[in-house]
This record gives structure tokens, C-alpha cells and sequence, in this order.
């Protein structure tokens, strides 16, 4: 199959920003598992591209979802976003309809993939500049090694002087550039004489501390009653709304529900938001004593 790059305005720009993709990504209708199966065998068959196009916009939310899980690495979530977007068109590309499975299910993998390889090609400069001046010296510091090598006292002041920093910090963040990756875990092959300790070796291991297991087994087991508890408190309708579109594996859309139940996709969005409003006091309230 002839791969081809979808003509999809997804990219998360300087002009449109992120506020732009958002509203883009939210605005995406969502297609039913039909609608969803027919554009597929339309770009796998006949290599419609508009109907590849309406595919990655109705994923485009969920790309902001998986992107969001990666917040804490202190890379840009634009930049996370954009990754996330390559994914899910190579995702597309592949898709097959023939197995029975949805597009969502199948793209979160290709989505997650490319933001993971993002992260590891860029993890290593944010470790090295933690702060914004260090951010700003580690490009300027890495073209000056590239074309010197390590930096004199002289060197060192004229480029503190050029990036209005101390001197002490474009010491600091060449130490940092010279000095090489240390892996958490010791090389298997190493033996006695070669052995060099690593981070893992003086790390103690809590997965097993038996207080550990049970006080979270305790937690889990008090989350579990009150989350019930909680949808007790709603009427049949809303439990059923909740427990199929937050807890059961295949999860229908508002559509689905609005047609099943002889109302408006918006009526089943309502009731949804009550009911989850309803569960959160229930949950938020303190516990009998």
C-alpha cells in the first residue's frame, strides 16, 4: 500500500498555538464504530485521503490525552502534542478495519511510541539544563566544544559576559556536558574485578515491604467501597451511563447511548456530568466514623 502524508492542518504552530489545536481537537466530530470501519476500508481500498483526514481529526483528542501523561519530563506540550499528531497518522496508514478492533485502541500504541522516542532523544538536554539560563547556555557551550574544546578562564568570562550569566554557571554546565551518562542499572556482563557500582545498587526495593502492600491494599479496598457507593447513589439510568462509559472495556459513544435510550447526544452528556458531579460529593464527603 502506497504510504502518502495526509493533508491534515494539525500542526501546533507558533500561529495557531495551542489553543488552537485544542478547540480543533475538541470541535472533531466522533465517529461511531461504522462510520469509523467505512473511512478505513475508503483510504485502505480506494486511497481516499479525505476520508484518512476525518479519521486523525477524531482522534486528535485523544492525542492531547496520552501527551498529557508525559507533563512531568519537562519537555514543551505543544512539542509532546506534535509527536503524539505523527503517531496517529502512522497510525492511520496501518490501520485495518478487517480485525475488529477500533481506531483508538490501535493508535494509542503509534502515539505513545513516537512521543516515547521524543522523549529519549531530547531527555538528556533536559537533565543537563535545568534552568533557563542553563538551557540557554547548553547550545551556545555545546558549538564553542565543537569548536575548542574545553573552554579557558578567559573564554569562560567573555561568555558569561555575552549571556549576561555568572561564571560559576557556564562552569557548571560544562562539567555537566562533559560528564557521561550513568546507567541505573550495572551491565550484566561485568564481572568482579570490573564491577562498578550503579544508582540501583544503593537503592532499597519497597515493591515487597509488607506494610507497603498492605497499607495499599487497604486504600484500594476503601477506594473500591466508596466508588460503589457512590454510583448506589445515582438512579438506574445514570449507573448505567457511568458504568459503560467509564468502566466498561469497550466503551460506547454519546451517540450510541443517545439512540439507545431515545434522546439527544447532549441530553446523555448531561446526565453524564451530573452524575459524575453526584459520585465526586459522594466521594469527597468525609467517612462515617
Amino acid at each position: 500500500m502506497t504510504m502518502h502524508t495526509l493533508p491534515v492542518a494539525i500542526s501546533v504552530s507558533a500561529e495557531g498555538g495551542l489553543s488552537h489545536y485544542m478547540r480543533l481537537a475538541n470541535a472533531a466530530p466522533v465517529l461511531d464504530a461504522e462510520q469509523e470501519r467505512q473511512l478505513a476500508i475508503e483510504y485502505r481500498e480506494h486511497n481516499n485521503l479525505e476520508a484518512a483526514r476525518e479519521l486523525v481529526l477524531s482522534q486528535l483528542r485523544y492525542v492531547v490525552r496520552v501527551a498529557r501523561a508525559f507533563a512531568g519530563y519537562g519537555l514543551p506540550q505543544a512539542d509532546l502534542i506534535q509527536e503524539g499528531n505523527i503517531g496517529l497518522m502512522k497510525a492511520v496508514k496501518h490501520f485495518d478495519p478487517a480485525h475488529g478492533v477500533r481506531l483508538v485502541s490501535f493508535a494509542v500504541h503509534w502515539i505513545r511510541a513516537e512521543i516515547y522516542d521524543y522523549i529519549l532523544r531530547n531527555w538528556r538536554i533536559v537533565k543537563i539544563a535545568t534552568t533557563k539560563a542553563q538551557r540557554k547556555l547548553f547550545f551556545n557551550l555545546r558549538q564553542s566544544r565543537a569548536r575548542i574544546g574545553w573552554m579557558n578562564e578567559s573564554e569562560i568570562s567573555s561568555l558569561a559576559a555575552d549571556l549576561d550569566v555568572p561564571t560559576a554557571t557556564v562552569k557548571e554546565m560544562e562539567s555537566r556536558m562533559a560528564s557521561p551518562d550513568v546507567p541505573f542499572d550495572a551491565q550484566d556482563d561485568s564481572d568482579d574485578e570490573e564491577f562498578r557500582s550503579s544508582p540501583a545498587g544503593f537503592l532499597q526495593d519497597m515493591r515487597y515491604n509488607p506494610e507497603r502492600l498492605l497499607t495499599h491494599a487497604d486504600t484500594e479496598s476503601s477506594q473500591q467501597d466508596r466508588l460503589q457507593n457512590a454510583l448506589v447513589s445515582l438512579d438506574g439510568r445514570s449507573q448505567d451511563i457511568i458504568r459503560r462509559r467509564w468502566l466498561a472495556a469497550d466503551k460506547p459513544t454519546l451517540h450510541e447511548l443517545a439512540e439507545e435510550y431515545g434522546v439527544s447526544a447532549e441530553r446523555i452528556r448531561q446526565i453524564e456530568k451530573k452524575a459524575l458531579d453526584t459520585m465526586k460529593g459522594v466521594l469527597l464527603s468525609p467517612e462515617p466514623a
